[in-house]
């Protein structure tokens, strides 16, 4: 048996290329995978599940015009 890979909150803002507290809210989002564990206080993503959702629900990314300051 192989052992997944997985995909902590960094890994998944570095891959959506968003900010941590975007990824908390993207990953309570219905149909995104549920966590295959939770390991020193922070839950960890089987790998190929999130590249599998990825492709069908890549969250937008902020243009140009979004951005406030």
């Amino acid at each position: 048996m192989r052992r997944p890979r997985l995909y902590g909150p960094g890994v998944l803002a570095a891959l959506f290329g968003v900010s941590r507290q975007r990824v908390l809210q993207i990953t309570r989002r219905p149909g995104f995978p549920e966590p295959l564990a939770r390991l020193i206080g922070m839950n960890v993503w089987d790998a190929d599940e999130v590249d599998e959702w990825a492709r069908h629900h890549r969250p937008p990314r902020p243009t140009d015009g979004d951005e406030q300051g």
